[in-house]
């Protein structure tokens, strides 16, 4: 027998929340890295049900609430609707959002998540039992970077999609968080490599200092090793990719050519950061940020997400 001591038997501290804003801050992201998933689940059928919440869905052990920003009133109910979303609110760089639970939900609603990495401070009631519990934690605000990447790779070396992962990994900081990778399948024209396929990576960045420096290094780290002369580089700024999504639908249904790349992300306000034939299946990407199982469908359509 293994006597096990548990410093703390009733938390289980998040590995990170992170507050992804819209310009306007009217509508967020709220990402949070568990390492429970369990728990986690539980709380997304329960907090799917706070009225601020507009979407939710899961991919890998990141939990994913799509919320319009404000302050709600939660009438939770043991079982039915335990726990949930009461507020997020912005206030110029930091996201305050308040959790509320009952029993166990209480306890993720409170210490669970006041202990996640990168929470600024936080507030909490005891929680535990049969009690009703309120926490509210503050994080950064963050933009969502969506970078396109395509070519790195030639018929007889390379990966692009590992080359990508293994870049993102290595500058995953507090300041620029990586939050997901997309493989995205492409129309397979005659001058691919293999399988035709193209990578987006998503990036949350908590100022334009932060984002620049992100870019730099994967660029300067693309330049150095990739093993092609093709490869192609492209970045968005926004908390969506509906205006690249035409495009995207375009190239996964047939073949286009560099220029009308180009000309596309110079009228949709998509930077060229590596110009190689590679753009056009980097921008062709952007769309299926988040999405790493639809991407590699074919015939998966894009879904708009829905604000209103």
């Amino acid at each position: 027998m293994k006597e096990i001591e548990l410093k703390d038997p009733y938390t289980i501290p998040y590995k990170g929340i992170y507050a992804v804003c819209d310009k306007n801050n009217e509508y967020a992201e709220i990402i949070e890295h568990t390492n429970c998933y369990g728990g986690a689940a539980w709380s997304k059928f329960h907090y799917s049900h706070s009225p601020l919440i507009l979407k939710t869905r899961s991919i890998g052990n990141m939990i994913r609430y799509l919320v319009r920003t404000g302050t709600s009133n939660l009438e939770l109910r043991p079982s039915r609707f335990a726990a949930g979303i009461e507020s997020v609110l912005v206030n110029g760089g930091e996201v305050s959002i308040t959790y509320a639970g009952l029993g166990g939900g209480g306890v993720g609603a409170t210490k669970c998540r006041a202990l996640a990495e990168g929470v600024l401070r936080y507030e909490c009631t005891e929680s535990g039992g049969g009690r009703a519990a309120k926490g509210t934690i503050v994080v950064p605000r963050r933009e969502r970077v969506l970078i396109g990447i395509d070519d790195t790779d030639t018929k007889e070396k390379g990966a692009t999609w590992t080359l990508t992962h293994n870049i993102a990994k290595e500058l995953d900081c507090l300041e620029s968080i990586y939050l997901s990778h997309s493989l995205v399948q492409l129309f397979p024209v005659a001058a691919r490599t293999q399988n035709c396929v193209s990578t987006v990576l998503e990036f949350a960045c908590v100022n334009e200092v932060a984002k620049e420096e992100l870019l730099q290094s994967i660029r300067a780290a693309l330049i150095k090793y990739s093993v092609s002369k093709d490869t192609g580089m492209v970045v968005l700024s926004d908390f969506d990719a509906t205006g690249v999504q035409e495009y995207s639908m375009k190239c996964r249904s047939g073949e286009l050519n560099r220029g009308y790349a180009l000309q596309y992300a110079k009228e949709h306000d998509v930077e060229v950061w590596i110009d190689g034939n590679g753009i056009i299946g980097a921008l062709a990407a952007l769309s299926w940020f988040a999405r790493p199982d639809e991407s590699v469908r074919p015939d998966a359509k894009l879904e708009q997400i829905e604000h209103e």
